[in-house]
């Protein structure tokens, strides 16, 4: 099979459940993970053969991919930040929105303190705490999650990318908890905020493959999360200090008045989508 046999054998089978622009997309990164070459390389090489295993391994992907299985989960990689993460089925699949909010984080440490102590809520592959890191290197830099699994993922996605955090895990919702964690500058968090009755609208990928852990929060109390990082806030954030999460887009009003009526000032971002996605929250 030549690389231009195989890029056609993949896009022809994602075509039938996925636009053609995404087919596209994901079958250029699968062939760039098995080859090891960008697309116009591959362009000039498109009639040399793949190796026996590289076409075993192309039919293994098409077979999940077929099966709505996130492409980042089947090359267990995504991007983020220009940074590739190591991913599995124990993490939420970092995306751009959140990139967002770690962007707004960084604009706004410059006002802050040289050397800022930073809290991560809800680790995750560690794309948050990681980025920062990177970004504010005098940074001392924290990050919390309930799920071993998921911390396992971080820690090697710390290891790899050459960052130094503190991870430890904890459940977050159980304020008992809080003494484990000594006072930061900055607080972040892209914490789970979908109600489970949005799961009727979410896609098959989401929906069977990533965690529920990290997505969901009941339908009589979505808000959940935001309400116990002000009440932490009030014991854990410095005077000067900021708190930063991501929110679910239909509900920026009802999130601002858990932070404004705890004694917060905030505002109220929008993503490159123009959906509410963000708050800012400092003491009052």
């Amino acid at each position: 099979m030549t690389i231009q046999e195989a890029t056609y054998f993949l896009l022809n089978k994602l075509r039938s459940i996925y636009p053609e622009g995404e087919a596209s997309q994901v079958t250029d990164w699968v062939l760039e993970h098995l080859t090891g070459s960008k697309k116009a390389e591959r362009m000039l090489y498109k009639s040399s053969d793949i190796t026996h295993k590289e076409e075993e391994q192309l039919k293994q992907y098409a077979e999940r991919l077929l099966q709505h299985e996130p492409v980042q989960y089947v090359l267990n990689e995504a991007w983020f930040g220009g940074q590739k993460f190591y991913v599995d089925k124990n993490v939420l699949i970092p995306r751009p929105e959140t990139e967002e909010l770690v962007e707004w984080v960084i604009s706004n440490s410059k006002s802050l303190v040289d050397e800022p102590k930073i809290l991560d809520i809800g680790s995750g592959s560690g794309c948050i705490p990681i980025s920062l890191k990177k970004k504010i290197q005098r940074a001392e830099v924290w990050s919390c999650d309930i799920s071993q699994e998921a911390l396992a993922v971080a820690k090697k996605n710390a290891l790899t990318l050459g960052t130094d955090i503190n991870f430890i895990q904890l459940d977050f919702l159980d304020s008992n908890n809080w003494k484990q964690l000594p006072s930061f500058d900055i607080i972040v968090s892209n914490p789970p905020y979908v109600p489970v009755k949005d799961k009727e609208q979410m896609q098959l990928n989401v929906l069977h493959y990533e965690p529920a852990t990290a997505l969901f929060v009941p339908d009589n109390d979505p808000l959940i999360f935001y309400k116990a990082i002000a009440e932490f806030g009030k014991l854990h954030l410095s005077k000067s200090g900021s708190i930063f999460t991501e929110i679910h887009e239909s509900l920026g009003e009802k999130t601002l008045a858990v932070f404004t009526s705890a004694g917060y000032t905030t505002e109220l971002k929008k993503d490159m989508q123009q959906k509410d996605r963000m708050i800012r929250s400092g003491l009052i």
